[in-house]
Formats: C-alpha cells, structure tokens, sequence
C-alpha cells in the first residue's frame, strides 16, 4: 500500500511500496543446461546483454494464441522463467534536507529587516572591507503574492504535516537520523537519457504518416520485443497482460507493467490519443511550466500558458471528469490555472491539495519559510462541469466529495520530477474501473493511460534491480 496512514489532515505515502507493489514479473527464456560458470539468476550488470527477439514492426503486434517455446542456438527447447524487478531503494534515500535549517539561517543573518508592507526589504552585510553598509531590495508582485499565500497555508502544512509525521514515527516507517547513521548509502550512477526520448519525439515529427485508418492501438503480445519508432510514435501501446513486457527502443530496455497503456510524443502529435475514441474519468496533468530555472538549465522543454490552454481536455474528458494539475509555486501559475486555464475548459475548482517532501527522518527537505525553495507543491483538483448530452458512466454509483485542504506528505524520489501516484487517495472520490489518464507522464502505472514525450523515462531497466529467479 502507498497510503502508510491517513488522518484528518492528509495521508502519509510510501511513493517506494507502490511501486514495488506493481508485478514487475517478465516472463524469460532461460538454456536449461547452463554451464557451470553461468548465474542462474538476472542480475543487473547483464540488463542490457539479454538477447532480444527482433520483429519486424508488423509482425510484433500481431496477437497470436499459440505458446511458441524459442530454440537456443544448437536446436534445443528454451525454458521459461519468471525475472522479477524492484525498483532501486537508494533513488528514495533522502536522509538530510536539501538544505539545512541552519545554513538557511546562516543565509537569514545579515541582519535583515523586513516591511512586507511597503513590500521593501533592508539588508545590512558585511563588505570585505569590514565596513557596513546597506541596501535596499523591492519586492516584486509575484514575491509579495507568494509570501501571502504562504501565509495563508504555513498552519496548515505545518500542523497537518506533524501529525503525519509523528504517525510515521509511532510505526516505524520513519526513523531519526541517529538511528540511520550506521547505515552508509553508496552514491548512485544514473542511467543516462542515451534514448533521448524527447529528441526521438521531434524526429518522429519527420517519420512517414500513416494512414488515418491504421493508427490503431498496438497490444503486446510478445513478452520480450524489439519496437520501432513509427509503431511506438503513431500508436497507443498497449499492455493488457497480468505481467509486465520489456521493449527495446533504440537499444535501450524499458519495463512496461501490467494493464498499463502509453503513448509517446509531444503535444503537436496527440491525435492517436484523441483517435483511440476513449473518455477518462481521471486525468492528471504535470505541465511543463516555463520559469527562469528551466530557461538556465534547458533540462527540459517547457510550455507557455496559451500551449497548455490548447491540450484538448474536453476532448478526452468524461462526463464529470476529475481534472488535477500539479502547479509549481509561482503564483502566477496558480493563478493561471485558476482563473483561465480551468473555466477555458469548463473545469470547476474542488479542492486545492499540497504535496509536503519530507526525508527518511521526517524533516522538511527546505526550509519551510525558505524565500526560494519551499518543500511543497500544488495540485489544483477540479471537476469537469457536467455534459448534459452525455450520460454519466456508472451514473448509480456514489463517490464521496472530495475534500479541500488536504496533504500529501511523502519522502520524494531523487529522480527530477518523479510525482507521488495518486491512485490509491484518489479511490473514494471516483467510481470502479474508472478510466484513468495522465499527461506530461515520465512513469506508467497499471490501470492508466500515460501519454509524454518522456513517457518511458523511468521505465528504464537501470532504475530496476533484477532479482534472483527460479523456473
């Protein structure tokens, strides 16, 4: 379970138990007269040695009922065994703050004077002639707006997010520092982006348009395949098995789970999403948002308000659509969404929910009242205002109202913008076998639709340990 506890203010989540929850089980081919030097067992080392069955793009997606058993290269039967993975706990080992409270104190002493009413602040810092001298910085609006509105919340994350806390404590969940001290965590080497999933997006851009008609949903039938670009960028993919399946793009491994569907490309080359004929019932949306930080790092691309304004969310919703778009903590986002992205959509405002990032010791990862980086983030809940033309699905089934004011507190993965799922908080507030989707989407999970032109990005096999297997 991802939910540990759930109290009045919020739950506590274990973003790493979800994931390892899912049945990360490939099926493998394995020579049952292994030399004696040979592991029985998948390690991670050989990942990228497995040799994978090339098929043509056809070919690979053609369903099939007959259970091929492959030969090796001598003529003899392969068996089949079951390589299960686990995703690498050391990726949610965030033993100390980002920054710690008393460098951000150190940051707050130089005797600075605050007149948030005249929204001017008067720093006295030391030159390096030892002489004293004095400046004068103006707050913008948008610094004036955020303090406000942390104003507004600091209670409510401080006193829901200890209460939490204090629950993780009591079931050991959490641990203090002291006691994880003897514990030394190895630093880790992340898998590099050798794919370039997003580069790969824009050169499908280039790629052969097929025809209308045959952009069809591509289901996984192999448990092991090779795949090309044209049938991964044109198509929604799709694994409906109770395991996971393990493609090959462009020499690079990825684990797709069970029940899961995808598909890549960037916002200009969404029509076999739309084509696919599907409505979902919960769509959750990670934008881009464009800041200066991006603009410096061009670690990825962004959107501008009027491109997030154009995603077809009335195309893809239900009736009744629970629509949740995670906002960073420029209030000019949050006002964005509020006052023009949601009513462009017909999307009503519910609830305003915040994600609290806490480490393994139950300490914020910044500074609660850090001017720069706070440790929490928005998620903006609303619902598509009802389509009288449309009947609702599952129309005598009640869901509870979602309630306002909520917190997520979890400890964060370390990968860049790898979101805490929602699938498990969000149960009471939406109906079974509801249609799920997610936008802007770097992971899959089982039961959604996932769509991004990073999609697969930490699907990849180096962020999965595989363990020791048997027949």
């Amino acid at each position: 379970m991802s939910v540990v506890h759930q109290l009045s203010p919020g739950w506590l989540l274990d973003h790493l138990s979800f994931i390892n929850k899912i049945n990360y089980q490939v099926h493998q081919h394995h020579k049952p007269c292994a030399s004696k030097n040979e592991p029985t067992s998948v390690h991670r080392d050989s990942l990228h040695m497995d040799s994978v069955s090339s098929f043509g793009s056809f070919a690979t997606f053609i369903a099939s009922d007959s259970t091929v058993k492959p030969e090796n290269a001598v003529g003899r039967n392969s068996e089949m065994f079951l390589q299960k993975y686990v995703f690498r706990s050391e990726l949610f080992a965030v033993t100390v703050p980002y920054i710690t409270s008393s460098v951000h104190k150190e940051c707050q002493q130089s005797n600075e004077k605050k007149d948030l009413t005249n929204g001017v602040k008067t720093e006295i810092s030391i030159s390096t002639l030892g002489k004293k001298r004095k400046r004068c910085v103006v707050f913008n609006q948008g610094e004036l707006d955020a303090m406000e509105y942390h104003t507004k919340i600091r209670e409510l994350i401080l006193d829901g997010s200890a209460q939490l806390i204090q629950e993780g404590f009591k079931s050991g969940f959490l641990h203090s520092l002291s006691e994880k001290r003897d514990k030394c965590i190895e630093p880790i080497t992340l898998p590099l982006d050798a794919c370039n999933l997003s580069g790969l997006c824009e050169m499908a851009k280039h790629l052969p348009s097929l025809n209308e008609k045959e952009l069809l949903t591509l289901q996984l039938v192999e448990d092991d395949v090779s795949v090309t670009e044209q049938d991964l960028f044109s198509r929604v993919v799709e694994n409906n098995s109770s395991f996971t399946k393990r493609i090959t793009l462009m020499g690079q491994k990825y684990l797709l789970p069970p029940k899961s569907s995808f598909l890549l490309s960037d916002i200009s080359c969404m029509h076999p999403l739309l084509n696919s004929g599907k409505t979902y019932d919960v769509i959750v949306i990670d934008p881009p948002w464009q800041n200066k930080s991006v603009k410096r790092s061009k670690r990825y691309s962004y959107l501008s308000p009027l491109q997030i304004k154009q995603i077809p969310i009335p195309k893809l919703a239900a009736p009744n659509c629970l629509v949740i778009t995670w906002v960073t903590n420029r209030q000019k986002h949050l006002r964005f969404v509020k006052e023009e992205l949601y009513p462009s959509w017909s999307v009503e405002i519910v609830a305003e929910w915040h994600w609290v990032k806490i480490t393994n010791s139950g300490e914020f990862v910044f500074p609660l009242d850090s001017p720069h980086k706070k440790p929490y983030e928005c998620l903006i809940l609303g619902r598509i205002r009802e389509k009288t033309a449309l009947p609702l699905r599952n129309a005598d089934v009640n869901v509870l109202p979602i309630p306002d004011h909520k917190l997520m507190v979890s400890v964060p993965c370390t990968l860049h913008s790898h979101k805490p799922p929602l699938a498990e908080v969000l149960k009471d507030y939406i109906k079974p076998e509801g249609q799920c989707l997610e936008l802007f989407a770097r992971n899959l999970q089982p039961g959604w639709t996932s769509w991004g032109n990073e999609v697969l990005k930490f699907q990849h096999v180096d962020y999965f340990i595989a363990l020791e297997s048997g027949n």
